[in-house]
């Protein structure tokens, strides 16, 4: 049997697939730094030690993840 060769649009779509975990993954790397840097901040004006650190890191995770889980719920959809 022969291999069918792929179309220009199951190439693209392949593609994309890659280029929106390459995305997400940056923008999870950096929401992170960027919730840290937060906290630590507020952590040095109130006082507390890594509470707000701590905190907002693990809330930038779970918004990143839920928000990511969501955007693949759609796209499997669509599939």
């Amino acid at each position: 049997m022969q291999a069918m060769p792929q179309t220009q649009h199951e190439k693209f779509a392949s593609l994309g697939g890659i280029l929106m975990l390459s995305a997400w993954s940056f923008v999870m790397v950096i929401a992170s730094f960027l919730f840290l840097y937060v906290g630590y901040l507020l952590d040095e004006l109130l006082g507390t030690a890594p509470n707000f650190m701590l905190g907002f890191f693990f809330l930038a995770i779970f918004l990143c993840v839920m928000r990511f889980y969501q955007e693949a719920w759609k796209r499997r959809k669509d599939v």
